[in-house]
Parts: structure tokens; sequence; C-alpha cells
């Protein structure tokens, strides 16, 4: 199964490839052969990278899932000033190349937040990249008030977010909900009181493993109404 985002550019670096075998087959030199052996490497390279495996998604409504897979760079205690206003813990995940970049849904719930931020390219495991890249910013509330926020951020290779998310939708837990091309990382966000069972190092699989668990009960008086606007040309819908 591939990417319902990637698929364009899967027919199109095939397209491309056999428009090349047939340029080499009819007018044959060195130069028209590795044209041809380079994008047949880049067309079979995004079969790989597009694939969208199935998952297990954990029957668990006090879990937060990772929206990624990839490396955990790190876990840390960090102010959040947009959505949480307050301290909180952050999981960063870094999507190499190799892994698998659809992004899934970390709860289940509301989009009360959704932001896209312009700005640099970064190499995705700098500390700074969380805040200087390019991103989309998404703020999720459950039915039981426990809320997270989470970030797609765009790397040094990376230059295209899409995000199917938007301010008022509900969403299930584990649900594709975007992509980030071509290696890139993912943030995060949860409260002081969730309890984190990842580590620095530990290989995760978006849509399945179990970064943190809530405490039960969660906030019901903190579900309220946070939207942001959103510029209209720079994400894809």
């Amino acid at each position: 199964m591939f990417a319902k985002d990637g698929l364009g550019i899967i027919i199109g670096s095939f397209a491309v490839f056999l428009l090349s075998m047939g340029i080499n087959y009819f007018f044959p030199s060195t130069v028209a052969l590795t044209m041809t052996v380079l994008l047949g490497i880049f067309a079979v390279f995004n079969l790989f990278f597009f694939r969208d495996p199935q998952r297990e998604v954990p029957d668990n409504q006090f879990a937060v899932i990772s929206p990624a897979d990839g490396r955990v760079m790190e876990v840390r205690n960090v102010k959040e000033e947009h959505y949480f206003n307050s301290q909180v813990q952050r999981i960063s995940i870094f999507l190499s190349v190799f892994n698998v970049h659809v992004n899934r849904t970390p709860i289940a719930g509301t989009v009360d937040y959704f932001s896209y931020r312009t700005g640099k390219f970064l190499a995705a495991f700098k500390a700074e990249a969380s805040g200087e890249n390019e991103q989309t910013v998404i703020g999720m509330v459950s039915q039981k008030g426990h809320r997270v926020l989470f970030k797609q951020i765009a790397g040094l290779i990376a230059r295209r977010i899409i995000c199917h998310q938007r301010e008022g939708q509900v969403w299930e837990a584990g649900k594709r909900m975007g992509l980030i091309r071509y290696g890139s990382r993912v943030d995060v966000f949860v409260p002081l009181d969730a309890k984190v069972l990842v580590k620095k190092g530990q290989n995760v699989k978006g849509g399945e493993s179990i970064l943190a668990t809530f405490p039960n009960g969660g906030d019901q008086t903190s579900i309220e109404e946070t939207i942001v606007e959103t510029p209209k040309t720079e994400v894809s819908t």
C-alpha cells in the first residue's frame, strides 16, 4: 500500500523513467544510459519512501500514540507558549529518509488549534529546528479534556509538509493525517502529569507505538476553543 499523497510523485517518476528508457533505446549514448539508470533508482526509491503499511492502533483512550515512525531524539521539559502556555514534556522524533513518512493522529479528539509557520530548513535533528523550521502545529483535545500538541517539522531535505487537519474537525486516534517529504521531525507535547513511556534512542512506529499515557479522568474544564488563522495558500489540502 502506498500513501495517497505520494501517488503523483510515484507515477511521475516512473513516467519520466520510461521516457528516458525510450530516448536511450532510440538514441543510445552513455549520457542517456546514465540518466535512465539514475531515474530508475529514483523511481524505485519513491516506491519505498511512500509506502504506507497498515498499523494496529492501540485501544487505549488514555494513550498518546506516535504520529510518525522514527527515532526518539530527546524527551525534555520545555515552556510551550502558543497552546498550553505552560511547562510541558516534549518528545522529539527524527524521521530519516528510510522511515515511513505517513503521519497519524496521536489521540482521538477535536482539532482546536492549527497554525502553519514559515521558517528555515535546518537539519531536523538540531534542537533549534523545533522553533525555527517551517512547520505545521496542531493542538487536539479529547472528550475527557486531555490535550496534545504536535508539530510536523520540515528538515534539511524535507521541503513539503502535507496536513489534512483543520480546526473543528474530529479525528480518530491513529488515523492518517498527513505526510512530510523527504526526511523530517515530529515533536509531541504532553502535560507534565502525563507518563512518558519512551526514551532517547528508542525507535517508534506511527499509529502503533505509545509515547505516553494520561492520568485517568482528564480535565473537562480545559476544553476551550483555541483557533488561529492559517495562510490558506501555504498548506496542502
